[in-house]
């Protein structure tokens, strides 16, 4: 593995929240597979071409975007060895041979130049130590007009998510932090076109998607689902027996009205972020 620098993010996914995501693979997928297709729509990946996926986690996309590059491939890199190894074992099960997964910091990883036609990520650039060095790594990497795409939450507000976490409020801080900080730190595209563009990347937009986001089969399930949830997990272990108790109770009549025959559906909201590198 090349060198780390984002540490503190090493440390997480390559602990509690990276097995918890690597042993429910298939259902983190179905809370955020729904955006697929608005990021392939974006990305238009061609059979020849080359791809990245940025913080690949448990390969869903990566995978994907192998099958639509047959005479090209892809690689995905993540700091998170357990769901790396998820990864690995999904691409060997389904056949997939044209994909690598390496793990590392894409900050400093030695891509190489003009590696990748396409880079894309599904809810993973939030998280960066330095997010200017580590989306300038990905341009040098990317050939000159290659293109970027990913999707990155919105603020919490307004949406079926900030109202469950409202719901906690009472018992708990914000499991994700207050808008426009940690997984929302890229919630203002404001902001999204100020990193990019020191980035080098040109031609920046940002349009809001919506999807729906599959959190359980039924309430108990989704409530259980979602308690251990890293962000979550963690504020409800930190908290006294009663905040605890009060903030379980709270989790599962906030999810109640979102439940339904195709099980727990929270609509949610994401920026598809799309760019080309300046060569």
């Amino acid at each position: 593995m090349s060198g780390i620098v984002n540490t503190a993010q090493a440390e997480a996914w390559n602990g509690y929240e990276g097995r918890h995501w690597a042993e429910h693979d298939e259902r983190y997928d179905a809370v955020n597979s729904g955006f697929n297709e608005f990021l392939f729509g974006a990305a238009g990946i061609g059979e020849r071409d080359r791809v990245l996926d940025i913080g690949c986690g448990n390969g869903q996309v990566t995978r994907l975007a192998a099958v639509r590059a047959p005479l090209g491939g892809a690689t995905g890199i993540d700091l998170s060895a357990p769901m790396l190894a998820t990864a690995r074992a999904r691409a060997e099960a389904e056949g997939v041979a044209n994909v690598v997964f390496d793990q590392g910091d894409v900050q400093v990883f030695p891509f190489g130049e003009d590696v990748f036609d396409v880079a894309l990520s599904r809810f993973a650039v939030m998280f960066f130590a330095d997010p200017v060095a580590a989306f300038t790594n990905v341009r040098r990497a990317l050939r000159p007009g290659g293109k970027l795409a990913f999707l990155c939450m919105t603020e919490l507000a307004g949406t079926d998510l900030g109202a469950v976490f409202a719901a906690l409020a009472p018992f708990l801080p914000t499991p994700t932090g207050e808008d426009g900080t940690g997984p929302t730190s890229f919630a203002d595209p404001a902001r999204v076109r100020s990193v990019l563009s020191d980035a080098g990347f040109l031609d920046v937009a940002c349009t809001r998607v919506e999807a729906d986001q599959v959190w359980g089969s039924d309430v108990p399930d989704a409530a259980g689902f979602m308690a251990g949830w890293g962000p979550v997990k963690y504020h409800l272990d930190q908290a006294g027996a009663e905040a605890a108790a009060g903030a379980r109770e709270a989790l599962s009549a906030a999810l109640r009205p979102f439940d339904g025959p195709g099980g727990v559906r929270l609509r949610g909201a994401a920026w598809l972020v799309t760019a080309s590198a300046r060569g």
